[in-house]
Order: C-alpha cells, then structure tokens, then sequence
C-alpha cells in the first residue's frame, strides 16, 4: 500500500511527464525540436504506477515512446530535454535524441525507435543481475505493436527457462501507428500469450488509475526479485496525441466516441483525486505543486536552449574502446 507521501510523489512524477511532453509537443510545432517525436499524453498512469513499483538501482528499457519512462523513475528534467534538443548537455550528450536515449543514472538503459528492439537488452540485463547475483530487476517496456515481434517471443521463452528476474510490461494504447490492435494482434488480451511460456500473465484494465498499476507490476517485481522468474503485464491504456507530432491525416483511424470515452479517465485527474482522497494534500495545494511542476519544465527548457551543441569531434567519442586515429586527422582538418 503506498503511502500519503508516495501518492503525492506519484502525481507529481505523472505531472512532470503531462507537462514535460505538452511543452515538448508545442516545441515540434514551432520547429524548435528536430526530428520524430512521439509523447505519452494519456499513459502517465502506466508509466509512473510501474515505475513506482521499482528499485533505484533497477534495470529499465524503453521504446521510441519513451520520454516519460526516465521521468517516471525520477530522472532529472534539464539534461533529458537538452538531449532532446541534441545539446552536448544531454544525457546521451546529444546523441540520442527524442528515440535513442538513455539515463544510466535512473537505471535506463535505453530506449529505441526500432520496435521491439529493447527487449532483449532487458532480459540480457535480468541474465546479468542473476549471474552476477545483484539483486537487481529488469523492466522491460513496449507497445502492442511489438507484442507481436519475434524478439519478444524469444526472450519470454528463454527467460522462462533461465528464470531470469525480469518483468515485461505491455502498454496496450489500443493502436501501432494508426494499425488497430483488434485488427493485427490474434488474441483480445495480450497477457495470455504468457502461459505459452510458463510465466504469470496479467491485464491492468484500468490503466488510467496509477495504483492499479502499480500493484500488477509490484507483484510481479516480487516475484522476479524471489527468482521465480518473469512475468508478463498488460496495461490497457490510451494516447492522446497521433502516433508522433505532425502526422498526416491525424486521427482519421479513431472513433470520436473512443477517443471521447478514454478522455474522461484522464490518468491526471484521477491521480488527483486519488490524492484528495486519502486526504494528503487539498485542491489548493495540488494546484501550487502543479505550478511548480510547470516552472521545473520551464527551467529545463531554458537550460536546454542555452546549451551548446556538441563540437564535431566530439562525433568520435563513444563509439569505441580504443581511440581512433581518425579522429586526430579530422582534429588537424578542422
């Protein structure tokens, strides 16, 4: 059961991603933000009630929907929107972008535009920890789109066989681009694939409620942390904004009255409420939190465009081991 604190951190956590990916979505629009860009407007409750549910020192990989993912396990705002930006301040230095970045300081191993990708690195990390004996899980995220890659299969088979410590976590949004789920995925539950591999399989049908989810993903994580072995977790949820910002022919694939009927269990304001309830803070005080919440983005933001970009050597680093030659050659050309 979580706590009158750990609720009040759970709203602003799921605040932070509201606003953080409001205001990165108005930064698109105005060309401030190179690239694709794809937000978690209306799946904070997912994110953060399974991200509560973790271990600071904890394993965790993402998918090119994955800004909130670090926020949910308490990263910090300034460096992920300078990488964002491809500011030498970022948390991949500039390198990762808005798709590939990662946060080694909150657990985050990366995330990845490519579907399904990560989750094989999840379970690698899960065959670490236990061979190291480390005491550490392994979360692994991604969409319904990829429940259907050959990746995911292979890993749940072989983690099921090794009993690795690792927890997969489905967040079902209804839609793989503008591809219906009902319409590409065999099965009306994702999480029923998971007894063809001999592991717990279970849906979270009100993913908008955070504590909810927070306790499907807090059983599992026991059970990983106990060297049972992995779980799959389902968590029906919805997005807001397109598959990513400015994509043509926005939302002619959803039914107004879906999109309508997910909007009125906005996951903010049933945090809210969830707050209100148990009596941890009153409407005045959530309001203040959330304008402070608002001046945390704006920080950000201002450091982001005041950062510098990386120099052109810098191209070089991080890439192997060993220094290259190369580099001094394109140093001495410069």
């Amino acid at each position: 059961m979580l706590t009158s604190d750990q609720l009040i951190d759970m709203h602003t956590r799921m605040l932070r991603i509201r606003l953080f990916d409001t205001q990165v979505a108005a930064m698109v629009k105005r060309g401030e933000l190179p690239g694709a860009v794809h937000t978690s407007l209306g799946q904070e409750a997912e994110v953060v009630g399974a991200c509560m549910a973790m271990r600071s020192d904890d394993y965790m990989t993402g998918n090119h929907r994955s800004h909130g993912h670090p926020i949910g396990k308490g990263a910090r705002l300034p460096p992920l929107m300078a990488e964002l930006l491809g500011k030498a301040t970022g948390v991949c230095k500039g390198k990762g972008g808005s798709m590939h970045l990662a946060d080694f300081s909150v657990g985050s191993l990366g995330e990845s535009g490519v579907v399904g990708s990560a989750i094989p690195i999840a379970t690698g990390a899960a065959l670490a920890s236990k061979t190291l004996k480390q005491g550490r899980a392994a979360f692994c995220f991604f969409g319904d789109g990829a429940a259907n890659q050959g990746a995911l299969h292979e890993s749940m088979n072989i983690a099921s066989i090794w009993q690795l410590p690792v927890v997969y976590i489905c967040e079902n949004n209804q839609y793989a681009s503008t591809t219906a789920a009902s319409d590409a995925i065999s099965v009306p539950r994702i999480a029923v694939r998971a007894a063809g591999y001999n592991m717990p399989g279970i849906t979270v049908e009100d993913g908008q409620n955070p504590i909810s989810v927070y306790e499907a993903v807090a059983q599992a994580a026991e059970r990983a942390r106990g060297g049972t072995g992995p779980s799959l977790v389902e968590v029906m949820t919805y997005r807001y904004s397109e598959h990513s910002e400015g994509l043509l022919h926005a939302g002619a694939y959803r039914d107004p009255d879906e999109y309508a009927s997910w909007k009125e269990r906005d996951p903010i304001v049933i945090s809210r409420g969830l707050v209100q309830e148990c009596g941890a803070a009153t409407s005045a005080q959530l309001d203040e939190l959330a304008d402070a919440v608002q001046l945390e983005i704006q920080a950000a933001v201002d450091f982001a465009l005041a950062s510098p970009f990386p120099a052109a050597a810098d191209a070089f680093e991080d890439l192997y081991s060993v220094e290259l030659p190369l580099r001094d050659k394109y140093e001495d050309a410069s």
